[in-house]
């Protein structure tokens, strides 16, 4: 039986890792049944912490600047849907811009009473509508009944249209949500897109596969900027937030040895044929240990959204400085990023004969790409096509 440990990636901690490591499992029980996962949680133990509580953040102070930056539009509205992780709202704000001048007859009912109730219909429901979204598509629905930009909006599209818009916003809220608490699963594009259309359904909206088009270029101007002024006012809370993930990265390059020794312990302990699957930093990990000595049993190396090639090619990953070469011991070694995440690299140009590269798509813009590698069947298939 092939034995993964899986490794994680930077930021990981309680309970996300337990959540992370049975989505991995079960998808592998899919894709590869019979094979076992391992976990690697290091992240408690040998990840950063901010020892004295922050003392090092300065205080926020002013003279900032705004400067906001403006993104291309992804032909298959990856922009668009960035911007609703921020304001899940603003396609509905749009369409209400847009209300036409009109009195409603007396005794007619308001456009928006129907929706209201549908949606008071699917917060029953809860998260059965769309178990792939995680927690809080109920509570988002009831929350969204409730939104003053409903009946404007209502007035100004049609009920079809409206039925896509409110689905947009409940996913983008529900996507959004995962995102701000540094979740480490994300479904990706294609998961994200059955369940908005799904939820349109039972909104009163088209069949599947209808619910693009004219609706998502409702977005296609920036409604959210996030300035530097905006940044600095929040460093302490921003840096609280990013410092696991950053710290981690750091930590590991120091001062990895614990964490590299942990890790041959876990290859030890377990049966052989052995797979190291790491993700972010858990690829660089994974990567790093192998090029400092052999790890008998160790068969396949997978690096998925990982900085290693990278830290290789600027002389930053601590056993292997450019250009020298893989040491002969290392296994055979896929290397997995997709072409949105911009902390995936590419190995093989590097390792030509060494390094497997293979370029997926998740249809999510990042920082979201680099969470949904695990919703990606794709991810799946390239590793078990490839397990000893």
């Amino acid at each position: 039986m092939t034995t993964v440990i899986f490794i994680h990636g930077t930021g990981v901690r309680p309970p996300h890792a337990a959540t992370l490591h049975a989505r991995v499992t079960a998808s592998f029980a899919e894709a590869a049944p019979g094979v076992r996962v391992v976990p690697l949680d290091w992240g408690e133990r040998y990840g950063a912490r901010l020892a004295a509580g922050g003392a090092s953040i300065p205080y926020e102070g002013a003279g900032a600047t705004e400067r906001d930056a403006e993104g291309d539009e992804g032909d298959d509205g990856t922009a668009a849907w960035e911007r609703l992780y921020r304001d899940p709202e603003a396609e509905l704000a749009l369409a209400a811009a847009g209300v036409p001048s009109g009195e409603i007859p007396p005794g007619a009912a308001f456009a928006d009473e129907e929706f209201r109730e549908r949606l008071a219909e699917l917060a029953a429901r809860g998260e059965a509508a769309a178990p792939e979204l995680g927690p809080g598509l109920g509570a988002r629905a009831a929350a969204l009944a409730r939104s003053p930009l409903l009946a404007p909006a209502a007035e100004a599209v049609d009920p079809e249209a409206l039925a896509t818009l409110l689905a947009r916003a409940l996913v983008a809220a529900v996507i959004g949500a995962a995102l701000a608490e540094d979740a480490p699963v994300i479904p990706d594009g294609a998961a994200r897109d059955a369940a908005v259309e799904r939820v349109a359904q039972e909104l009163g909206g088209a069949a599947p596969g209808t619910s693009r088009g004219p609706v998502g270029r409702l977005v296609a101007r920036p409604v959210l900027r996030l300035g530097s002024r905006y940044a600095v006012r929040r460093r302490a809370a921003l840096t609280g937030a990013a410092h696991p993930a950053a710290g981690d990265v750091l930590t590991f390059l120091v001062r990895g040895g614990p964490l590299r020794a942990a890790l041959r312990e876990a290859v030890a302990a377990v049966e052989p044929p052995v797979v190291l699957l790491g993700h972010s930093l858990g690829g660089i990990i994974a990567l790093d240990t192998l090029i400092e000595a052999p790890l008998p049993g160790v068969r396949l190396l997978v690096t998925v959204g990982s900085q290693g090639p990278f830290l290789y090619e600027t002389g930053a990953l601590p056993h292997l400085e450019h250009p020298r070469p893989l040491p002969a011991h290392v296994p055979a070694w896929l290397n997995i990023h997709d072409r949105r995440d911009l902390l995936g690299f590419a190995a093989a140009p590097l390792f030509p004969g060494r390094a497997e590269d293979i370029a997926t798509d998740n249809r999510q813009p990042f920082p979201a790409a680099h969470s949904a590698y695990w919703t990606d069947p794709a991810v799946y298939r390239a590793i078990a096509e490839r397990l000893p």
